[in-house]
């Protein structure tokens, strides 16, 4: 198994995992008072789980005595 592999896998449960959060969503019983924790926790989650499939699709800038910085994006 290669490390390619290993992130395919990862995006693969990620990916499901949002959509099993999606339908806890949207199956969730209105009206959903503001200081709902468990709908504030279901939301919080799937914005976790954006963030970590959003890290896996970027590569990671790693700093060389060439180029301290990242390039500046040009568009």
């Amino acid at each position: 198994m290669t490390y390619q592999d290993c992130l395919a896998a990862a995006t693969e449960k990620l990916e499901a995992a949002r959509q099993i959060i999606e339908a806890e969503i949207r199956s969730y019983p209105a009206p959903v008072a503001g200081c709902d924790a468990q709908f504030n926790h279901l939301v919080g989650m799937r914005g976790s789980i954006s963030d970590a499939l959003n890290a896996l699709e970027r590569p990671q800038f790693v700093p060389t005595p060439r180029m301290l910085e990242p390039p500046v994006d040009a568009s």
